[in-house]
């Protein structure tokens, strides 16, 4: 993650980038709900959850393309996208956990991850800076968790296509997760330096 600010293009709210990120936000408990239908009593929907989880990278990757290739990048597209990818993910995580497919410890090491960050997040806005930006790294790790958590979603199912789907499930959960910590410890270290500055100027 980078702690530099990334240059705002334009003060417009409805952009185009703006509203996929606004559809993603939007998609979050619809896929919630789709994944623990079956916990209820109603039918099995993870063909349709896969579906609006594919429909949300989809977006994901548009909306930063078309931000940059347009000069529509906003004040507002920078807090929605990185929010629309957290969302997702700990709704992932609360489903997929709800229903045992997730083991409680890989669900735990993620959120402590989240929770770091909004320690450090914390601490920046009180020194003065602004909400960190999503670099290569952090949205590899997403794209890897992203891939990892539908492929686990097949894995509930029975069948050779189930038992491939699991393999590579946890293939991707794996560099996901060290990944999203990778990029956590970096970001510590950036907080870290930037604090000390602040402090010897003071």
């Amino acid at each position: 993650m980078e702690v530099q600010e990334t240059r705002v293009q334009t003060d417009r709210v409805l952009t185009i980038p703006n509203i996929l990120s606004m559809a993603r936000l939007v998609g979050v408990p619809l896929f919630l709900w789709l994944i623990l239908r079956p916990e209820f009593g109603g039918p099995n929907s993870d063909l349709w959850a896969l579906l609006v989880l594919m429909l949300s990278g989809i977006s994901d990757y548009l909306d930063g393309k078309l931000a940059r290739r347009w000069n529509q990048i906003s004040s507002l597209g920078r807090v929605l996208d990185p929010a629309a990818d957290r969302l997702y993910i700990l709704s992932t995580l609360v489903g997929l956990t709800w229903r045992e497919i997730l083991p409680l410890w890989l669900t735990a090491a993620l959120l402590a991850r989240e929770l770091m960050l909004l320690v450090m997040v914390a601490i920046l806005r009180r020194h003065g800076y602004p909400p960190p930006q999503v670099n290569f790294l952090g949205k590899a790790a997403t794209f890897n968790l992203m891939y990892a958590f539908p492929l686990l979603l097949l894995s509930d199912r029975s069948g050779w296509l189930a038992s491939l789907a699991e393999v590579f499930g946890w293939a991707f959960a794996g560099w996901g997760t060290s990944l999203y910590w990778w990029a956590g410890v970096l970001y510590v270290v950036q907080v870290r330096r930037l604090v000390r500055a602040d402090t010897v100027a003071d």
